[in-house]
């Protein structure tokens, strides 16, 4: 899945760095294109089948693989939200954007499978330091 993800994301800023009025792919223009997003849903749902249902916030932390893709996740939420400052000036491909919330989504489904196997998320405890 993540070495599917890496790829994309260079087909994904070929396509950032190509605004225009036309976001069909063509021979020489990069597109994400609907089934990339749609493999990014199954794959979530998938993952998801696998978790107990969340009950609570998590913290993102716990494994290092878990904090790793917590991280991930935080840095394509950022991107995702300067894409769509972009977009309010520029004509970016609607699916890209899609695609950033998605893969958003996607990384902490599979942070939580992460820690599923090591020994599950940590949960937020609210007022837990408060003494």
């Amino acid at each position: 899945m993540l070495q599917a993800i890496q790829n994309e994301m260079f087909d994904l800023g070929a396509d950032l760095a190509t605004p225009g009025d036309d976001f069909a792919p063509g021979e020489m223009t990069l597109r994400i294109v609907q089934p990339q997003i749609d493999r990014l849903e199954a794959e979530i749902d998938s993952m998801n089948a696998a978790l107990e249902p969340l009950r609570s916030f998590i913290l993102p932390g716990g494994a290092a693989g878990s904090a790793h893709l917590h991280l991930a996740r935080a840095i394509v939420r950022r991107a995702e939200r300067s894409a769509v400052a972009a977009a309010a000036e520029v004509a970016l491909n609607p699916l890209a954007l899609i695609y950033l919330n998605r893969l958003s989504d996607h990384l902490f489904v599979l942070a939580r499978l992460v820690a599923a196997g090591a020994g599950g998320d940590i949960l937020w405890q609210p007022g837990a330091t408060r003494g």
